[in-house]
């Protein structure tokens, strides 16, 4: 496309070289001969006085020589002026000799070029088609659909390294091998060892796989492809073979270098899923691209990174040691990973006094680097909301609930008696939670809706846990049935507020059944379904027990649930005047921290002594926020003020460098 401009460029330089030399060609015409357009009365005062000597006339043109230096020439505005002209002057003096009459054919050139314009266009159009098709990149090829739609990073100002990388020290030491191979072959190649060809980081969203690639490529110094698994496949036949095979051919020229290949899933599936054998498109990239990884042709100096949060899906061939030598698993950070990650987020954002790395880390269990990078930035976005110049811990608190649940709608028109309900069901929540021995301590209670829940009741585990135990999941199912069980309690009646919860405590019922051999009944034998279905193999989903088995299964589900139910019960008859003691504190203040809930349940505060401190607290907090406002606006006007100041002084000192060359010249 680009030689195709230079092209037009200097067809467009040529046609105003050759326009300037007609122009000035015409110049010199006529400094030899005047022609001069003049009123048809005029012209006619010419054939009176018989000074005109030759007249040609074409269409309604009248052209007449007086003399070799000059001519002149007029229109006539219709065939009957011009048919008295000629009988009145023209045929008269022609028969007496004293002038010479000429008559072209009507010029038509106009007209024609008019009627030819359509075409003319259309043709253009064409030709333009097939040169953007046979030059489109400046190979020459044509269809460059089928070319490979890789993205090439060479080293820039904004280089990611190792170093821009937190909470994956060990995934970072197996990819340093990869760099310290790609910037010294022959250590490894006397000792006889092979670099991996292929690594298959895995993992779920937002965990970093993109971005520690990056770092790879970044660390090592050379050329970065990236391209995404969907971008090979396409609706005709064999482009996406095509583009690997070009795209390997663009990684040789460019050797060493790493391709990257996002979401390989898309293009890696397991061969022969599809319906009638499965030889589709997609299977002929995938057999291409096993053939480019581990073929015959030597590909050396090009290492393969791709990333998925699917490898069970993926085809066997492609896994081998030889194409994916190695598994990386990216998991989501632990804590300390989590701290680090804030680390390097918050470098370029001020925090205040009172945020600390560890405590985000603390309160962001099960974050990905995705999640912090989040948080962090509506914390921001909601401390420029409010004019501060530091993000407090309470920013960054609503931006935590903000990720998880949504922001709030305090503009929701809600009835007193569904207020009622979502109070009496969060409180549920709450007191069953603090009552659970070994349970996740009460972070926030809230009846103000967010995102599609009416309100909710947050729990922070106290540290990252890798694996759930058999009374942990009870205890999960007792939580959830909580609020159920305190409308039923309290209201004399129930809502469907509690579905959510209902269907979550079903899962984690049937999961302990059937996953994890959690029942003394049924044993630790693993009922469950596969998690993938392929059209082709399995066009519905099919039961691996007998009716037996399914009707005990359903019936230990049943019981769990039974039990978790009257246990919730028991809990919240024990603690019904705290119950309503939150409840009522929830109507009144509509959303309590951890400490005053535990303030609540231990009877420190009632109802309304609570509600009465926190309006203080929030009246006190009120005129801290319009201090600090009020003392950042005085320091944006000193700001102000010095910034003047300097830009008057150097405006003053630019004058006076200025003058002083004329003064040493006056003093001379």
């Amino acid at each position: 496309m680009k030689r195709f401009a230079k092209n037009i460029a200097v067809y467009v330089i040529l046609f105003l070289v050759v326009l300037g030399v007609a122009t000035a060609y015409k110049g010199m015409d006529k400094d030899k001969v005047e022609i001069k357009e003049v009123p048809l009365s005029q012209f006619v005062q010419y054939l009176q006085d018989e000074e005109i000597k030759e007249i040609n006339v074409t269409d309604t043109k009248l052209t007449g020589k007086i003399s070799d230096k000059k001519v002149v020439y007029t229109y006539v505005n219709s065939v009957v002026e011009l048919s008295i002209i000629n009988e009145q002057y023209l045929f008269p003096q022609m028969q007496e000799g004293k002038i010479k009459y000429e008559s072209d054919a009507p010029n038509n050139t106009g007209s024609v070029i008019l009627g030819l314009l359509p075409t003319l266009f259309a043709a253009g159009a064409l030709i333009f088609l097939i040169y953007f098709m046979m030059n489109q990149g400046g190979n020459g090829k044509a269809f460059q659909f089928a070319k490979s739609r890789a993205k090439m990073v060479k080293g820039g100002e904004k280089k990611v390294t190792f170093a821009d990388v937190a909470g994956l020290d060990e995934e970072k030491q197996e990819l340093e091998e990869v760099v310290d191979f790609l910037k010294y072959p022959r250590k490894y190649k006397d000792l006889g060892a092979r670099i991996p060809k292929g690594i298959l980081l895995v993992g779920p969203p937002g965990t970093g796989k993109t971005y520690i690639s990056k770092a790879a490529a970044g660390e090592a110094g050379v050329p970065f492809f990236t391209i995404s698994g969907s971008d090979f496949v396409e609706m005709f036949v064999g482009v996406g073979a095509s583009r690997v095979r070009d795209l390997f051919d663009q990684a040789k020229k460019n050797s060493p270098c790493i391709v990257f290949i996002d979401e390989i899933d898309a293009v890696g599936r397991k061969r022969g899923a599809g319906i009638g054998g499965g030889h589709d498109e997609r299977e002929q990239t995938l057999n291409q691209l096993l053939v480019e990884m581990d073929g015959f042709a030597e590909n050396s100096g090009i290492i393969i990174l791709a990333a998925t949060n699917r490898p069970d899906i993926l085809d066997p061939a492609l896994l081998r040691p030889g194409r994916f030598d190695r598994q990386i698993v990216i998991g989501a950070p632990d804590i300390k990973g989590r701290e680090e990650i804030f680390k390097i987020h918050s470098k370029n954002k001020p925090l205040a006094d009172d945020v600390t790395p560890a405590v985000l880390a603390r309160r962001t269990p099960g974050f990905t680097p995705a999640d912090i990078e989040n948080l962090l930035n509506e914390a921001a976005l909601i401390t420029a909301r409010r004019n501060g110049r530091f993000i407090r811990m309470e920013e960054i608190e609503e931006a935590i609930t903000k990720v998880i649940a949504g922001p709030e709608k305090k503009s929701r028109v809600i009835s007193q008696k569904e207020r009622k309900l979502t109070a009496y069901h969060e409180a549920g929540h709450a007191v069953v939670a603090r009552c659970i021995p070994d349970s996740d301590p009460v972070h926030q209670v809230t009846i103000i809706p967010r995102g599609r829940a009416g309100g909710f009741t947050m729990t922070l585990p106290k540290e990252d846990k890798s694996y759930e135990t058999r009374n942990s999941m009870k205890n999960a199912i007792i939580h959830l049935l909580g609020g159920r069980v305190a409308e039923a309690l309290t209201l004399d009646d129930i809502s469907t507020g509690a579905s959510n919860d209902i269907m979550r405590a079903t899962e984690v019922a049937r999961d302990m059944v059937t996953k994890y051999g959690f029942s003394d009944r049924i044993g630790p034998v693993n009922y469950s379904n596969s998690e993938e279905v392929f059209l082709g193999n399995d066009f519905t989903t099919h039961k691996n027990y007998s009716d037996q088995v399914a009707r005990e299964i359903d019936e230990e589900v049943k019981r769990i649930i039974d039990e978790a139910y009257a246990e919730a019960e028991r809990l919240l008859k024990e603690n019904m005047e705290t119950l309503t003691r939150v409840a009522e504190a929830l109507l009144l203040v509509e959303t309590i921290d951890g400490e005053q809930f535990e303030d609540l349940f231990t009877g420190k505060y009632s109802a309304e002594g609570l509600a009465e401190k926190i309006k203080v607290d929030i009246e006190a907090k009120k005129a801290r926020d319009n201090e600090e406002a009020a003392e950042n606006e005085r320091l944006r006007r000193e700001e102000e003020e010095r910034l003047k100041e300097e830009l008057e002084k150097y405006d003053t000192n630019y004058l006076e460098d200025d003058d002083s060359p004329e003064e040493d010249q006056e003093v001379k």
